[in-house]
């Protein structure tokens, strides 16, 4: 691990940035977050909702170092966006890394296989955080799987990078802050229409994939390119058998697989 550490005297350049982690390496649905959907890549799909955020400062992908991942940086060149390469096993690392060089006093958490994601949930998750809160995430998962969103202050994210020994925390970014309630600051960001938290809109299975796509097809034929949390509830409350496309799939399948395999590192 880096032993790189930020003084606190550096002033923040930053108030929001939002990460975007991706690799190519999926074990589920290997290189998925290159995968087409209506024309754009999964990725791209991701990156032009986080950045219709009113509220971030700067939008980063942070890919690892191995060489199964150079198409991400192929295509950042190609459509200019920034990519960071670092450690991949160490995600937890490759995140503080990345808020290290951008000094930004809070840091979104985005994976890429949300291509749903709601940039109107992500300004609604700035504007109710406390500035009490260490971070902010869907704690009670009222929100569909795929809408994810996790805010993290700087110094909750350095704390953990310095604290963290487990692989499952190194792995998993949020995961020594939300074991640890008693020394953080947790707030639950929750939906305001209801619990949806089994609704399935994330691409970890193929099954997901197809769901997203024929969710993407809809809209986009449609000439909707902007459609929301809202717009897709409806969707499939019109179409409820699309539902049963992915539904036989747990929510946090990746997490659940590390936590079995835990160990110090």
């Amino acid at each position: 691990m880096s032993q790189r550490i930020w003084k606190a005297s550096v002033m923040f350049k930053h108030k929001n940035i939002a990460i975007i982690q991706a690799r190519m390496g999926s074990t589920r649905l290997p290189g998925k977050v290159l995968k087409d959907i209506s024309g754009k890549s999964q990725l791209e799909w991701v990156i032009d909702r986080v950045s219709q955020s009113k509220r971030i400062d700067k939008v980063i992908v942070a890919t690892t170092t191995n060489s199964e991942d150079d198409p991400i940086r192929a295509l950042g060149r190609e459509m200019c966006f920034e990519v960071y390469s670092g450690s991949s096993k160490d995600v937890l690392d490759r995140y503080y890394q990345v808020a290290l060089l951008e000094r930004s006093e809070y840091i979104t958490r985005v994976t890429a296989d949300c291509p749903c994601f709601d940039p109107e949930l992500l300004d609604e998750a700035i504007l109710q955080l406390d500035p009490k809160s260490d971070y902010l995430g869907m704690i009670s998962k009222t929100f569909p799987d795929g809408l994810d969103i996790e805010i993290i202050r700087f110094n909750a994210l350095e704390r953990s990078w310095h604290e963290a020994h487990l692989q499952s925390e190194r792995e998993h970014v949020t995961q020594y802050i939300i074991k640890h309630p008693d020394s953080f600051v947790l707030q639950d960001f929750v939906s305001n229409i209801g619990d949806h938290g089994k609704e399935r809109w994330t691409v970890d299975e193929p099954e997901d994939f197809e769901l997203v796509s024929l969710i993407f097809e809809h809209f986009l034929n449609m000439g909707i390119q902007n459609f929301g949390y809202h717009d897709i509830l409806d969707f499939l409350d019109k179409n409820p058998d699309l539902r049963s496309i992915n539904s036989r799939y747990e929510r946090d399948e990746g997490l659940l697989e590390s936590l079995k395999k835990d160990k110090v590192v």
